[in-house]
């Protein structure tokens, strides 16, 4: 089976910037390059779905001035970067809770999915303000009032975008084994992998091994 949904835990980009030197920003927007260029990498390689875990709710806990900058950063790139996906025939989604988000930033993000809207080429999601165990809340809290019933079913389709199909390959980078709660539905099948490059060394070359570990994964859903 083809891999259609690969999800990458974007790890290490403070370590990065640590390890040259550097602000803690300037590894943020390394990794902004670095999503730009697997995102290329995975819509020529025929992936349909690539979702990156960007920001976590337990991730306010970090400095306010590096959480104001990211929010920053959001909110002054989400734009362009849909106008460019958009080009490319590329669609947004963002996933996760709208709960802490400033309403301009939640108009970016709103504003950003309309413009890719239509495309029908690989679908990029950010998980921002994201948390896997939130998510799944949210959701039954939804299904209880809208089907008054909470079964897998109700659930799943009040994610986040439920349109998003489930995760096949979660990838960490930095060396951590663990997904921190990243798409704890979807992920329930998914085949991992950890590497130890911080997210902001990765290149075309690391989606191809990626992508081949993955056809080498023998997938049996518990069967």
């Amino acid at each position: 089976m083809s891999l259609q949904h690969l999800g990458i835990i974007a790890d290490g980009n403070r370590r990065w910037a640590k390890e040259r030197g550097l602000p803690t920003i300037e590894g943020h927007k390394k990794g902004l390059e670095t999503i730009e260029t697997l995102v290329r990498a995975a819509a020529e390689a025929g992936v349909p779905y690539i979702s990156f875990y960007v920001f976590s709710t337990e991730n306010w806990g970090r400095s306010a001035d590096e959480v104001k900058y990211i929010m920053k950063l959001a909110e002054t790139r989400i734009l362009k970067y849909a106008e460019k996906l958009a080009k490319n025939n590329a669609r947004l989604l963002v996933l996760g809770s709208k709960e802490k988000i400033a309403p301009t930033l939640a108009s970016c993000i709103e504003k950003a999915e309309k413009i890719t809207s239509k495309c029908t080429g690989i679908t990029v999601c950010f998980c921002f303000n994201y948390g896997g165990e939130q998510e799944i809340a949210d959701a039954a809290n939804i299904a209880m009032e809208a089907d008054r019933e909470i079964t897998p079913q109700t659930i799943r389709k009040h994610l986040y975008h439920p349109e998003v199909p489930d995760i096949d390959m979660v990838v960490r980078t930095s060396g951590e084994e663990r997904i921190s709660g990243f798409m704890l539905w979807r992920a329930a099948y998914a085949e991992l992998m950890f590497v130890k490059k911080f997210f902001p060394e990765l290149e075309t070359e690391d989606l191809k091994i990626i992508l081949d570990e993955y056809d080498h994964r023998n997938r049996r859903f518990g069967k």
